[in-house]
């Protein structure tokens, strides 16, 4: 199947209702010879065969561009164009510089945890046994005990095991 240049402006005029009666016009022309032309200036048996198929990718747009619910695309002036996108722009700035300085106070604390974990390892306290490594104080911080109150478990452990996901996967406002 070929696709020519006709074909192509005729389905993106329809897809996006512009006028395009000459494309239109040249295209019936050119695929009819003068023994199928009717008499009539109608032409409307010949129509109904030559219509280009219209392609489903084509109508999908021509729906979500031209559905009732979507909003009309903003049309502002050059001015408020330029305060829009000025006042977009800084926000956008202002957003990534608060990014930044959120990642970087996390590196810096997971930084400080990872120095102070090494030099507990490193801590020479006399008490480290054969097979050990570091100190006590390094393996007291390394321990899991007392996280949980009572003996307890986590939450998330006590939970059954079922085969498809619950209504709700994550209860963000449980507290202990």
């Amino acid at each position: 199947m070929s696709i020519s240049y006709e074909g192509i402006c005729i389905g993106i005029a329809q897809a996006f209702r512009y006028s395009c009666r000459a494309l239109a016009r040249s295209k019936i022309a050119l695929s009819m010879s003068p023994c199928t032309r009717s008499f009539t200036t109608s032409s409307s048996l010949l129509k109904k065969g030559n219509q280009p198929k219209t392609d489903s990718r084509v109508t999908m747009i021509r729906y979500h561009m031209q559905h009732p619910l979507m909003p009309r695309p903003l049309r502002l002036s050059r001015g408020r164009a330029l305060r829009h996108w000025t006042i977009a722009r800084a926000w956008k700035v202002w957003d990534c510089k608060r990014q930044n300085k959120a990642k970087l106070e996390l590196q810096r604390q997971y930084q400080s945890i990872q120095d102070t974990m090494e030099v507990l390892r490193n801590l020479d306290d006399g008490s480290s046994k054969v097979g050990k490594e570091g100190s006590r104080l390094y393996r007291i911080a390394l321990e899991k005990r007392g996280i949980y109150c009572n003996g307890s478990i986590p939450i998330e452990y006590s939970r059954l095991q079922t085969d498809t996901p619950a209504t709700y996967p994550w209860d963000h406002d449980w507290k202990r």
